[in-house]
């Protein structure tokens, strides 16, 4: 089963990826991690990703899709795999379609985990770090025992600068802008799994695997 896993920040994709990993065996493949790896490999197009990376320029489509063609190639992908933050726009569906078809392959499943915007916007400013120690609370979700105080260390707890309301607004509206062409892309294919990501971790985990038994 291949799946691509799409939801805004603050939406929980983290965790429900790390239960779908568990519950299908099937490994999470970000672009992060496939750079890294290809990286530290040495390998022919993670030493060209490197050349622009190093230019502090945007790794190409071409390249990325070639790292995914040969992850997706390794023996842990035998079952599946999850695609997660790739693709994230109509191109570059375009393109991993073209050579998913080259190895007959082809995405099973795009889930899109849909969170309201207001609640996004409470989730991700709620945030709060202990500037010591660097645990996270949750003035709604986690708080503190003490305001202002983290519970491991006493230590004080601030809002970081990405999770000013300023911020994650333009985060919202970047994913929206990029990804609302992607979500049209894959609902003409009849791939598209919309689920209500509202809820505790375990109801929108279940509403998940109801999609795709």
């Amino acid at each position: 089963m291949n799946i691509i896993l799409l939801g805004p920040p603050g939406a929980g994709k983290g965790t429900q990826a790390a239960r779908l990993i568990a519950k299908y065996g099937i490994p999470q493949i970000s672009t992060g991690d496939m750079l890294r790896a290809a990286l530290k490999e040495g390998t022919p197009l993670g030493l060209e990703a490197k050349t622009y990376m190093d230019k502090g320029a945007l790794v190409p489509d071409s390249v990325v899709i070639g790292l995914v063609k040969e992850r997706i190639q390794k023996p842990d992908c035998a079952k599946g795999y999850m695609l997660d933050g790739f693709p994230r726009n109509v191109s570059q569906a375009e393109a991993l379609d073209s050579m998913l078809a080259e190895l007959s392959q082809k995405i099973d499943h795009v889930v899109c985990v849909e969170v309201p915007s207001s609640e996004l916007l409470g989730r991700l400013t709620g945030r709060r770090t202990c500037r010591a120690c660097g645990a996270g609370f949750h003035i709604r979700f986690d708080p503190p025992k003490k305001e202002g105080v983290c519970d491991k260390c006493g230590g004080e707890l601030y809002q970081r600068d990405d999770d000013n309301e300023a911020t994650v607004s333009s985060r919202l509206k970047v994913y929206d802008d990029q990804t609302k062409p992607l979500i049209d892309y894959y609902e003409k294919q009849g791939k598209l799994r919309r689920v209500d990501g509202v809820g505790s971790m375990s109801e929108i985990f279940e509403r998940i695997t109801a999609i795709l038994g």
